[in-house]
């Protein structure tokens, strides 16, 4: 029996309504939100105690917090604990520090605690949510850290990051906390072997690319969401993590390039209440507000829920550009039975913008000399706008057999309404008199849908005297799109007159076009799989993973014209049995070091509109992915270490010629080599390091996508400084990229690094202040680079403040 003596007051549970109750009824503000007798009875802590081995973890909380905890030693045997860091009452600490061991903390006196196993009424983790994502050692939310301890986002088996045979990188809660990544596109620019084109501004056309070609595969916990949804507009305040898995992820997916697969984890709610409020500031007139509150709904534990809320209003470096954007969040997780747990939610983000920046300005005059518009030059005329909403509702029921077995299903429903009236700046400009300009405008608006289904089983299996594991499962999914025909783009050639006299003295007037709908196009996916997978232990050392996906594919377009209808058109697009087959072999060469390798098949359908001259669609990409590997992991897996060599096979890839039509490149080859270390180094210090190195090239040895850069680099760290400044968190870090452009057209730029930094202090057990400064040295540089380029933003401050109950 093990105690640790330490003196401390009981404190009191406070329910989550009443805590939703004070911070939504109450004047004041958001920091108003917590009535003074909870504030009594929820006495908080500030802790910084590293994961480990629990029954040492347990013993450094009773320490620092003054209690006496009481327990068999056989109890904590061969467990491990994320660790604490931030400001907890004791419930909260106990909680956080036992979650997924199965154990709680039962107050038998004024100041001592007993360790006791869990029973579902005390609010025990089911075992059957270790399937949902949420398997021990993967919530990063309050661990401090900037990796993992599990994830299932490659293979749906939870694995931690050094049994995972492809290459993974997580941005956890912590590092989008320490750097302001406020939205996926800040996060992908954080993300080792990712690279971000910002087309635009307030433009909502960001795309993402990995090992030479575009990602389109995203997912929010595991379940795959078009790309036409506008996934860029999410909101990282409701997630806990971003899970980024390079190469082919087939056996999930079941189709996309192999690039890399982006899974979104939500926040889940918590067994103990938690809140927290923050408001910031920054360059150009942006603020913002939000609140996070998490909880328990009854005196059992058995109801909890989540409740996040954002807001924003918000200009920019881009003249006249101004946005506003709100999340709503709401989570309910319900344990129905001992071994049964029914999770319902929804989500809701809007984001207006008036007068977005799309594609820029000409990179050259008519004579062929630079243009070098100014960074804050807005090429959006006065009338120009993006509206969008994304909604999503889901729902999921988890239950744990008697053999081991668990089982999951769930089913969501998102739906995108989005109006954009945007201008392309066009024409040739003349240096000397500003000539040439005409505006390009089109109007995009729809409301896409996607419903997906997926159901699956996972459990033990003993063979040959070893366990092993399998799941096996099918997914649904139906997409749908009735998109409104608003005339296309509206050239001099259609009868309208953009023309701008003169672009140096251009205030953004211009005629608006006529955008009444003139027919509309209608676009249904559907794509069913069914797929098995196992995860064989061959020797002690030895882990084989095997596994197929079976998919069929369909896709039917039609489109009407309302005064032509001789024009109208309908083609449909169909696999079926497309199978994808998914190896991967890991060896453990000691306790720290594994080595990998692993292979899989590529099936991606071409987007609507990607056709050759005769507007045929283009057959859908076909290839091979192949990867091997080393990983490690140090400090009681606090660290984690990758070295990674790929090469990617692929046909049908769609290279733009001209006119709109594409044609299909063959013998298309990637490879490349990336290297990551994220995670703790040292207690209080966290660091993220990452190098990626891809070239792309044809059949003809050629490169191609030269768009992307053949080399980047990333790095951010944050120090806790010690002694007398603990309270103060610093940090920073550094952008590298080499050079990268359209070659075909001759524009390029060169390399360039860009610098940030961050300082966080903590005022007391509540309260905490911070500041980041991007882009610290002004750089000047293009976020997109062609034949039109857009500057990326220049230096610029964030100030927050942040209270935690």
């Amino acid at each position: 029996m093990h105690r640790f003596t330490r003196l401390s007051p009981r404190l009191q549970r406070t329910p989550l309504s009443a805590l939703l109750s004070a911070s939504l009824l109450m004047p004041g503000g958001l920091l108003a939100v917590l009535p003074s007798q909870a504030l009594a009875a929820q006495e908080q802590h500030f802790y910084q105690i590293p994961g480990g081995p629990l029954g040492e973890v347990l013993s450094r909380f009773a320490a620092d917090s003054g209690v006496v905890v009481s327990f068999d030693s056989r109890l904590t045997d061969g467990l491990q604990s994320t660790g604490l860091q931030g400001s907890y009452d004791l419930e909260q600490g106990f909680a956080l520090l036992l979650s997924g061991n199965g154990l709680h903390a039962v107050n038998v006196a004024a100041n001592n605690y007993l360790l006791e196993v869990s029973t579902p009424a005390q609010g025990l983790e089911l075992s059957a949510t270790s399937i949902s994502g949420k398997a021990p050692g993967s919530t990063t939310e309050g661990t401090g850290l900037y990796t993992t301890y599990a994830s299932s986002s490659s293979t749906r088996l939870n694995l931690s990051p050094k049994e995972t045979p492809q290459s993974l990188s997580v941005i956890t809660r912590q590092r989008m906390d320490d750097q302001k990544l406020t939205g996926l596109t800040e996060v992908m620019e954080a993300t080792t072997g990712v690279w971000v084109s910002r087309v635009g501004v307030g433009a909502e056309n960001d795309t993402y690319w990995s090992r030479g070609f575009q990602i389109n595969n995203f997912e929010i916990d595991g379940m795959p969401t078009a790309s036409r949804l506008d996934v860029t507009t999410q909101n990282t305040a409701m997630y806990d993590r971003v899970e980024v898995v390079r190469g082919a992820t087939g056996l999930i997916s079941g189709s996309g390039t192999p690039s890399a697969t982006v899974n979104l984890i939500r926040k889940r709610p918590t067994y103990e209440p938690q809140l927290s409020a923050t408001s910031e500031a920054g360059s150009w007139d942006r603020y913002g507000l939000g609140m996070d509150v998490s909880g328990p709904l009854t005196d059992s534990g058995n109801v909890r829920g989540r409740l996040v809320l954002d807001y924003k209003q918000q200009h920019a470096w881009i003249d006249h550009l101004e946005s506003q954007s709100q999340l709503i969040y709401g989570i309910t997780e319900f344990d129905l039975s001992e071994s049964t747990l029914l999770t319902v939610g929804m989500s809701y983000v809007d984001n207006q913008v008036d007068r977005p920046l799309r594609t820029g300005f000409q990179s050259r005059f008519s004579d062929g000399s630079d243009t070098h518009f100014s960074r804050s030059a807005n090429s959006a005329p006065e009338w120009a706008y993006n509206n969008r909403a994304l909604s999503n509702l889901f729902a999921s029921l988890e239950h744990q057999f008697d053999n081991g077995w668990s089982g999951k299903l769930e089913v969501g429903h998102s739906q995108n309404d989005y109006d954009e009236l945007i201008n392309y700046m066009n024409g040739e400009i003349d240096r000397q008199s500003g000539a040439g300009a005409y505006l390009y405008p089109n109007r995009w608006s729809g409301k896409p849908r996607q419903d997906n289904l997926d159901a699956y089983l996972t459990g033990p299996l003993s063979l040959f005297g070893r366990e092993h594991e399998l799941i096996a499962g099918v997914s649904l999914s139906h997409y749908r799109e009735n998109t409104p025909n608003h005339g296309g783009w509206f050239g001099p050639w259609t009868g309208y007159v953009g023309t701008i006299d003169n672009i140096f003295a251009w205030d953004g007037a211009g005629t608006r076009p006529d955008t009444s709908t003139i027919g509309k196009t209608y676009i249904e996916e559907k794509q069913y799989a069914a797929y098995l997978t196992g995860r064989f232990q061959l020797s002690d050392a030895t882990h084989l993973i095997l596994g197929g996906r079976v998919t069929d594919w369909k896709r039917t377009n039609e489109v009407l014209y309302y005064d032509d209808p001789d024009s109208n058109s309908q083609d449909q697009e169909s696999r079926n049995g497309v199978f994808l087959p998914y190896t991967g072999l890991v060896y453990d060469l000691d306790r720290n070091w594994s080595l990998y390798a692993s292979y899989t098949k590529i099936f991606n359908p071409q987007a609507y509109g990607i056709e050759d001259e005769g507007g045929k669609p283009l057959e859908p990409q076909e290839g091979t992915g192949y990867e091997v590997g080393v990983k490690g992991s140090f400090n009681d897996d606090k660290l984690n270490a990758s070295l990674a060599l790929f090469r990617l096979e692929q046909d049908n890839l769609a290279v733009y010629v001209q006119d709109n039509y594409y044609r299909a490149e063959q013998g298309t080859t990637t490879q490349g080599v990336e290297m990551e270390l994220s995670g703790q180094l040292a207690e209080g210090w966290q660091a993220s390091l990452g190098y990626a190195y891809s070239v792309s090239t044809d059949e003809d040895d050629e490169r191609i996508v030269t768009q992307v850069p053949r080399h980047s680099l990333k790095t951010f760290t944050s120090y806790r400084l010690p002694g007398a400044l603990e309270r103060m968190t610093v940090g920073g870090g550094v952008n590298w990229q080499s050079k990268n452009g359209q070659d075909l057209h001759g524009v390029t730029q060169g390399s360039y690094a860009v610098a940030s930094l961050m300082a966080r202090y903590q005022i007391d057990d509540h309260l905490s202040a911070s500041v980041n400064v991007n882009n610290l040295f002004d750089k000047h540089y293009y976020s997109y680079v062609d034949n039109w380029s857009v500057y990326a933003a220049p230096r610029n401050f964030m100030a927050s403040v942040q209270y935690q109950y």
